[in-house]
């Protein structure tokens, strides 16, 4: 069976928390990815900034749903969300836009099981970890490949 160790990209290129959205922007559009891996202090993994991350700084402010009882007024979405929204369109930095917490991968995780991520969660990318390691990043287009070679 494939594996995540066979298909994936071991010179990661990583963006910081403190890099400019800008500058993260031509990365991404340069380099041809739709997402990059955000490292912070010891090459810990904190996060992923996504094209998506970028697009939804172009996004209108959602306007949250609310209701009224006793002249009060009660939100149905999550003020936190709401917050977390706020500061993605306006990110100056990787920090401000990128998504936490991303979803990772093992190096012997099988392409089935990564493949059916991709297409069950939306993820075009995702970090390859090793004993908390960021060790490889698998893309679509890496599943492709290997499709059109085993054909």
């Amino acid at each position: 069976m494939i594996k995540a160790k066979d298909i994936m990209t071991k010179e990661v290129v990583t963006l910081t928390p403190a890099t400019e959205i800008t500058k993260a922007a031509k990365l991404l559009l340069e380099k041809g990815f739709n997402a990059m891996p955000v490292v912070g202090e010891g090459g810990r993994l904190v996060g992923i900034l996504c094209q998506s991350d970028l697009i939804s700084q172009q996004e209108a402010l959602p306007v949250p749903s609310y209701f009224t009882i006793l002249d009060s007024f009660i939100p149905l979405t999550s003020l936190k969300r709401m917050e977390r929204e706020v500061q993605k369109i306006a990110a100056t930095t990787v920090e401000q836009a990128m998504t936490l917490e991303p979803v990772t991968v093992g190096p012997d995780t099988g392409i089935e099981e990564i493949a059916a991520l991709m297409v069950d969660k939306g993820f075009h990318t995702l970090p390859v970890m090793e004993d908390g390691k960021l060790v490889g990043i698998v893309g679509k287009e890496d599943i492709l490949c290997t499709l059109v070679a085993a054909s």
